[in-house]
């Protein structure tokens, strides 16, 4: 019967050496055979998604109506307000919309107004009983959901983040060619925690309601 021979220490030692070995070899048979799945990954992370278009900036622009009523509002001026986009995107896969507004930007036009009634209505509406721009500086929209009426005609669900609320607000938007938009939204003042002025005793009111239009253009 054979008996079995113990291992000389210096046979282990040769043992353990090929062991390791063995393992490292292993180890970087593995690491060559991911490499080329590595490196896609990390090209595909780094290549931006061609499906997202960013707004082009210098051709987009926003606008606010703001109408007034009661037994006086004949005797004064609506309002026009320009409220630059100061970031936005379409995404064509995932159809979703964002944009953002910088509320201490927005400037009250009224072609009609003398340069001291603006300057009034500016401070009015940047001050804390309106916008309240030091403490709430940014508005927002999100898309939540899009439907194509036809072709060129989109109804767009979302979230609409303004005077530190967000509440959803359908927009209307109309498809002018492969990279130019135009819609606009109706804003309830109230919703959003904004209580609408009231001048000469009540007499002249702002309605709660504001008319948005825009015209988007995206960058090729």
């Amino acid at each position: 019967m054979l008996g079995l021979r113990r291992a000389l220490p210096c046979e282990e030692h040769t043992l353990s050496k090929l062991h390791i070995f063995v393992a490292i070899a292993l180890l970087a048979a593995s690491l060559g055979a991911l490499a080329p799945f590595s490196g896609s990954l990390l090209a595909g992370a780094a290549e931006p998604a061609d499906h997202v278009q960013s707004f082009d900036l210098q051709h987009s622009t926003m606008t606010v109506y703001v109408y007034k009523q009661g037994i006086f509002a004949f005797a004064s001026d609506n309002h026009e307000i320009s409220a630059p986009i100061v970031s936005g995107s379409l995404d064509d896969a995932l159809h979703a919309v964002e944009l953002n507004v910088d509320a201490t930007k927005m400037r009250v036009v009224d072609p009609k107004s003398s340069s001291g009634q603006r300057d009034k209505v500016q401070a009015n509406m940047l001050g804390p009983d309106i916008l309240d721009v030091q403490n709430f500086p940014a508005i927002s929209y999100r898309s939540t959901k899009i439907d194509e009426t036809d072709a060129r005609h989109w109804s767009v669900a979302g979230n609409l983040t303004l005077h530190g609320q967000t509440h959803p607000v359908s927009v209307r938007v109309e498809k002018l060619d492969a990279v130019r938009f135009s819609g606009s939204a109706i804003v309830q003042q109230s919703t959003f925690g904004i209580t609408p002025l009231k001048v000469a005793g009540g007499t002249i009111r702002v309605k709660d309601e504001v008319k948005i239009e825009f015209a988007i253009t995206v960058a090729r």
